[in-house]
């Protein structure tokens, strides 16, 4: 009796020491030592059920278009997130919460157009980001501001719109060129004349006419402002100055006529 109480400590024990079961991998990926490989299978939406220890998604190849903001499971260990190749056109303020670990975000070869700094703000970690191949016509440098850790960009193969509204990319590239290895690659699609232009191409002198039309938020606020009043002083002296007229003209002739005889 004794035999059976030791030996059923022993299995306790043995039961107790057995690490527990992982979670399966996702029915349209292949997982294997932290990579999670789900490239070609037409998803979707990024598969839910990931171990909490995947170090590198690869996503490429499928038909995700949304990225909202419960797209992906805390995935805390996570460092490579491959998205190449799919359908995105948006990504949510907050669709990358909880991968602040992550050290390279691929997102070429998608339907980008807008990309705003809150959707970068959880990855203090990047070093590396591929826009290649997208639809972007401007990327206002506050996005990449939000990346402390930024070392590699890939903007090359978008439909760069060669306006105004590009001055503060270029002057973003003026002064970190080093981080942007094909940028000599970025070139102009709009307006026609400038076609295939390269962006670097231009100088401080190109957006002379840029920066002395250029007007501040402020001078919006001030001209929406003095605008409507204006108009209604306007309207103001106006009526006043008829009134005046018109009291004037009854006066003179009333007086005109107590001098007739």
């Amino acid at each position: 009796m004794g035999c059976w109480r030791g030996s059923g400590t022993v299995l306790a024990c043995l039961l107790l020491l057995r690490p527990l079961p992982s979670p399966a991998c996702p029915a349209a990926c292949r997982c294997s030592s932290g990579d999670v490989d789900c490239r070609e299978h037409a998803l979707r939406e990024v598969p839910q059920s990931l171990w909490a220890n995947t170090s590198a998604l690869w996503l490429g190849y499928n038909f995700i278009t949304v990225l909202g903001p419960r797209s992906f499971p805390p995935l805390p260990g996570l460092l490579l997130l491959s998205l190449p190749h799919n359908r995105l056109e948006l990504i949510h303020s907050r669709a990358l919460v909880g991968l602040g670990a992550l050290q390279e975000l691929d997102l070429s070869d998608n339907h980008l157009t807008v990309l705003t700094p809150e959707t970068f703000l959880p990855l203090v970690s990047l070093a590396t980001l591929n826009l290649g191949s997208n639809r972007l016509g401007e990327l206002d440098p506050e996005v990449l501001g939000a990346l402390p850790q930024l070392q590699t960009l890939l903007l090359q193969n978008n439909p760069w719109a060669c306006s105004c509204g590009i001055l503060p990319l270029w002057r973003w590239l003026s002064h970190n060129g080093d981080k942007v290895p094909e940028k000599s690659l970025l070139l102009c699609k709009v307006p026609e004349q400038l076609n295939k232009y390269p962006i670097m191409a231009f100088r401080n002198e190109s957006f002379r006419q840029c920066q002395e039309s250029s007007l501040s938020a402020q001078h919006y606020i001030t001209f929406f402002i003095i605008g409507p009043f204006s108009f209604m002083a306007s309207i103001f002296f106006c009526t006043f100055m008829g009134s005046i007229i018109v009291v004037y003209d009854s006066l003179r002739r009333e007086s005109y006529c107590w001098r007739r005889p």
